[in-house]
């Protein structure tokens, strides 16, 4: 019986999706499956709708009126989503019936043409995004020269594939136009720019060009590469922007592998929106993968939102802080205590329901500081997890989001945190003194100092609250911290270095 009632099941299922595919004039037979859905974005399409629905909650206000292009990045949504949003935003609630996406060639080495999708749609977990055949044909007819109708460059590419969900969620009802520019010749670019506007002028149409930034260096070099490439796409002068990533290449910035892996479709792009009437690009917002809970300082990718438009009078940009690890050392209020937890569990919410997070931005230079903290998970008031990271090098509101799941889900003494459980899971948090070393275990304080042991090699740390909550003497912690580090009890009393540090400690139930 079970049987034949899943039978029935997927017999309607498979009539209804035939059925849609009638309605919208589609052939199953030519609609791209999805290559990068539980890779780059969730495959769910619950945490899929869920995780742009978030994003475009947290994004920027719009800034702009009826964008003739964005500019957006297309890696994972963990770690670029907020910047995609910020541009999309941007375009939400502008009625437009089509968008285009360019995409750029990271599957099929030595092409360099500009591959049309030549079919009826593309599959995302939301469903399927019908294709514009008519402007198909249009830029077929229009721009023979470059254009042809190739699925092949489409099949693995993701840099079209990850905007798709955004499209579908804030333009519901519009159709999509795939395409995967080739390379970054400059003609080539600048003649299909052209011709794209003129197939577009009478269209209720949006370009997005899909592009990430520098890839591979340091965070702090990132930003300063990335800000130049976005000083040069706001001029919409392709020629500009080439100079300015070749400049960026030649001051040979370590590890920086690209400026931009998306040069062809943003020339392309920036050619079309002032051919249809755009006079300058707005850069809506900035992040590099660093400040991501998942990301790197040492090895970070850049992302950029910008919008191409007519108008002149755009309002100033928000005014968040950027991470700098020389800021000064600012004092904690207590709202910004309470923003560091609500970040905290909403990372961890986040993650469970839609796999990606929030990222780690902020106008409170308190928050932005550099600066050490633990997050410690308490279960009906008993130890669930407790992760820190000691350096005073990253934004703190990073550092809690990213100690906030390393705490669920890598404290080896616990099993991983479950769903379930983040409900009964009270989230403390303590930010960091900057550490220094003492002459011996004698100017260690209980109840006041954290302690760093390093002995032989290996190390443990005690938060300041721990001996307090162990109700231990000085020696009774130390001889705690040798066996943690997984040395003999009393280790402590000879060849061992100690660093201490203090901690402002607090947590939810403080708030409540």
């Amino acid at each position: 019986m079970k049987n034949s009632r899943l039978n029935i099941f997927w017999l309607v299922a498979a009539l209804a999706f035939f059925a849609a595919c009638r309605a919208e004039n589609l052939s199953a037979a030519d609609i791209r499956e999805p290559a990068a859905a539980g890779k780059f974005y969730p495959q769910s399409a619950y945490r899929l709708r869920l995780a742009v629905e978030k994003y475009l909650q947290d994004a920027v206000p719009a800034r702009v009126k009826k964008p003739v292009a964005l500019l957006v990045p297309h890696a994972g949504y963990i770690y670029s989503g907020q910047i995609c949003a910020d541009a999309f935003r941007q375009a939400q609630g502008t009625p437009y019936v089509v968008v285009v996406i360019l995409g750029t060639n990271h599957t099929r080495p030595g092409f360099d043409k500009i591959a049309l999708y030549p079919g009826s749609g593309f599959r995302t977990p939301l469903g399927v995004a019908a294709v514009d055949k008519n402007i198909v044909k249009a830029l077929l007819k229009e721009n023979p020269e470059d254009c042809l109708p190739d699925s092949a460059p489409h099949e693995e590419e993701h840099s079209v594939e990850v905007v798709v969900p955004f499209v579908q969620v804030v333009f519901p009802k519009a159709k999509i136009v795939p395409i995967v520019v080739g390379s970054p010749d400059l003609r080539r670019c600048e003649r299909f720019g052209r011709a794209l506007a003129k197939v577009l002028r009478n269209q209720n149409a949006l370009i997005v060009a899909s592009s990430d930034l520098s890839h591979y260096p340091a965070a702090a070099d990132a930003r300063l590469v990335d800000e130049a490439t976005l000083a040069a796409v706001a001029t919409l002068d392709p020629s500009v922007l080439q100079r300015a990533l070749q400049k960026n290449q030649d001051r040979g910035i370590a590890n920086l592998h690209t400026g931009a892996c998306g040069e062809a479709p943003l020339m392309a792009a920036m050619t079309a929106a002032k051919s249809l009437g755009a006079k300058r690009g707005v850069v809506i917002s900035y992040a590099n993968s660093a400040a991501s809970p998942v990301g790197e300082v040492s090895r970070a990718v850049g992302y950029g939102a910008v919008a191409m438009v007519a108008e002149q009078n755009i309002p100033p940009a928000p005014a968040f802080v950027s991470p700098s690890p020389e800021a000064a050392f600012v004092p904690l209020k207590p709202a910004d205590k309470k923003a560091l937890l609500a970040f905290a569990r909403e990372t961890l919410s986040r993650l469970f329901l839609t796999d990606t997070a929030p990222l780690a931005r902020s106008a409170d230079a308190a928050l932005m500081q550099p600066r050490g903290a633990f997050v410690t998970l308490k279960k009906h008031g008993e130890l669930r997890g407790c992760i820190g990271h000691m350096i005073a090098d990253e934004p703190l509101l990073k550092v809690v989001g990213a100690m906030a799941i390393q705490a669920a889900f890598n404290d080896r003494r616990f099993p991983q945190l479950a769903f379930e459980e983040l409900k009964d899971t009270e989230i403390e948090i303590s930010a960091l003194t900057p550490m220094r070393q003492v002459p011996s275990f004698g100017d260690i304080t209980v109840g006041r100092d954290g302690v760093l042991l390093v002995k032989d090699g290996r190390s443990a740390v005690f938060l300041p609250q721990v001996a307090a909550e162990q109700e231990w003497t000085r020696d009774e912690m130390l001889d705690n911290l040798c066996r943690k580090a997984g040395l003999d009890q009393g280790c402590w009393r000879t060849g061992a270095q100690f660093s201490t540090f203090q901690a402002v400690v607090f947590s939810e139930s403080d708030f409540k």
